[in-house]
């Protein structure tokens, strides 16, 4: 596998080797030992599955006090997945870093504990599997608001379908962290 860094400190790029043949192909979605040694420390305890549909926005998520990394892949389709650093010591407070995965290029992104992440759907639909180094807890959800200005995410779809959840989340200005 190949690690890509970002500006955003922890969180990267990965891309699986992929063994292909007239059958289709083969590639390792997660191996601890390969992973610990590109400093992927995370022991993943959930996975999750989202199906979405084009122009659907599932965002800007995270944990207030069980922070989750998660290790995401579009498994059919293609998404923009974004991750935004919410770590108050962090020199990249509240800056985002995004990437398209697709079923094509296989990539996964890997976004530490302490961000927030939403994605949004590019093609048709989208699978999307992720796993999340903490369980979810609806009691200690919480979320930014997909357009909030002083992030400034250059989302390419500009008028995305939001759940009602998603629509209600307030600005990175007013999150007490």
């Amino acid at each position: 596998m190949q690690i890509t860094t970002t500006p955003l400190d922890g969180m990267l790029i990965v891309t699986p080797r992929v063994f292909e043949d007239e059958r289709g192909y083969f590639l390792e979605t997660h191996h601890h030992r390969r992973f610990q040694s590109a400093k992927i420390d995370s022991v993943f305890v959930q996975d999750n599955l989202s199906f979405s549909t084009k122009s659907v926005l599932r965002g800007l998520h995270f944990q207030k006090t069980k922070p989750q990394a998660k290790l995401i892949q579009a498994i059919s389709g293609g998404i923009f997945d974004v991750g935004v650093d919410l770590r108050p010591d962090s020199p990249t407070f509240g800056k985002w870093f995004g990437v398209v995965l697709s079923e094509e290029n296989k990539r996964q992104l890997f976004v530490p504990e302490g961000f927030a992440h939403g994605y949004c759907v590019l093609s048709r639909y989208a699978h999307v599997a992720y796993k999340c180094s903490d369980y979810y807890d609806p009691e200690d959800e919480g979320g930014l608001l997909w357009s909030d200005p002083d992030i400034g995410i250059d989302w390419p779809v500009k008028d995305p379908i939001l759940s009602a959840k998603d629509r209600q989340f307030g600005y990175l200005k007013d999150l007490e962290l």
